[in-house]
């Protein structure tokens, strides 16, 4: 199964690249349903585009707004531009949008977004007729409806599934109420995730007397959905005929990325390799390290039919925090260059995420390269550091280290 990470910006597309994505997926500045990741311009997405194929991956377009007339002929310019840069695929939502480029720009590959709602195979088998290459699962479908639709559809039609990350409310993430609520629609684009913002009702006659829905300790957030996590089931998934394997995230950083993707690279290798048995040997720790980066509460969305309760008011969790990204390739025997994140002290227990895997780290004396004092501690955000760790090293490699108030 192809894992499919996600691609807010250059330096989230390069971590992706290093922690083992087969494919990318990235929007450009307009048309596409993140409008404040950092997105690609046509000159940075041709750069994208040869860092993927390079290294033999692939790199799909978000196309995926729900255009208005206006919006049409400007979708058409730029996917006529990312077929020439090109891209492997478009993903696309709208069923007019579909219909204009497989006419305007034949020679581009569609993948029909999640954003349609595809839920059923008589839909699937209307845009494989209309040349159509692959269709990403509306959220609600469950396991047994993938088998069922996989049954019935095409052979060379492929189907992707998101597996991690954060999940709508609302019916495949086709919600009104940051349009509403804050002039923002997230169908172009430019959610609020007012989903995620608290409420209370009001009754009529005693105006400013604000009544909790259901409430915990620290609010009600009744609209706020749960993350998503399947990482258990994805040998369930592989029978299930699924193609590719898709993880949210354009907004998040790249540590995010790289944690996510570093923990379902190793799973799908070990499934690979070793079959059933082999993976569920391997899932406590890859549970274990998808706790390193910040989350919701997760849980299966609706693989098996019904999600769970809203989230509720815990916020975020991690176990790991981000401390510091490697700028260059380093030998084990010489100092390696890093550029800062968040401080840490000599001595501290470290991590060095590599594309291998994990190695622990004692954290030596940082030396700080724009005066070349060596200090015990140093909390400047982008400076360059030098760390005399033993580990090779190389770009992309991160460090991290547990979570804590940082001391002053």
């Amino acid at each position: 199964m192809e894992l499919l990470c996600p691609a807010g910006s250059m330096i989230q597309l390069k971590t992706a690249l290093h922690y083992g994505a087969d494919a990318v997926y990235g929007g450009m500045k307009q048309y596409g349903l993140r409008a404040f990741a950092g997105n690609f311009s046509e000159s940075e997405l041709a750069e994208a585009v040869h860092l993927c194929h390079e290294q033999g991956k692939r790199f799909y377009l978000t196309l995926n707004i729900f255009p208005f007339d206006d919006q049409m002929d400007g979708l058409v310019a730029c996917a006529r531009k990312a077929k020439e840069i090109g891209v492997d695929a478009a993903i696309v939502s709208d069923l007019g949008a579909i219909v204009t480029l497989r006419k305007e720009v034949p020679d581009l590959t569609i993948h029909v977004s999640t954003q349609a709602s595809i839920c059923n195979s008589a839909a699937i088998r209307h845009l494989a007729a209309l040349g159509c290459s692959r269709v990403i699962l509306a959220r609600e479908v469950s396991l047994e409806r993938m088998r069922e639709i996989r049954r019935q559809i095409p052979e060379d039609m492929e189907l992707e599934c998101f597996i991690h990350g954060a999940a709508c409310m609302a019916w495949s993430g086709r919600c009104l109420l940051s349009a509403e609520l804050a002039g923002r629609s997230g169908n172009q684009g430019a959610c609020a995730q007012s989903c995620r913002w608290k409420y209370a009702v009001m009754e009529e006659k005693r105006p400013g007397e604000y009544l909790p829905v259901a409430e915990d300790m620290n609010g009600t957030y009744i609209f706020s959905a749960r993350d998503l996590n399947l990482m258990p089931y994805l040998p369930d998934l592989e029978e299930a005929g699924i193609s590719s394997l898709k993880i949210e995230g354009r907004m998040k950083t790249e540590y995010y990325t790289a944690v996510v993707t570093l923990a379902y690279r190793k799973a799908l290798d070990r499934l690979a390799r070793g079959g059933r048995r082999a993976f569920e040997e391997a899932l406590p720790q890859a549970m274990e390290e998808l706790e390193c980066a910040s989350h919701r509460l997760s849980d299966t969305g609706f693989l098996f039919e019904t999600p769970r309760n809203p989230g509720g008011a815990e916020g975020f969790h991690q176990s790991r925090e981000y401390v510091a990204r490697a700028c260059e390739k380093t030998e084990a025997d010489a100092e390696a260059v890093f550029e800062l994140k968040n401080r840490f002290y000599q001595g501290d227990a470290l991590e060095l995420m590599t594309p291998e895997g994990i190695k622990k780290v004692t954290a030596p004396v940082i030396r700080r390269l724009k005066t070349g004092e060596l200090l015990e501690t140093f909390g400047v955000a982008g400076e360059k550091i030098a760390l005399q760790l033993g580990e090779a090293v190389e770009p992309g490699d991160i460090l991290r280290g547990p979570v804590r108030n940082h001391r002053q």
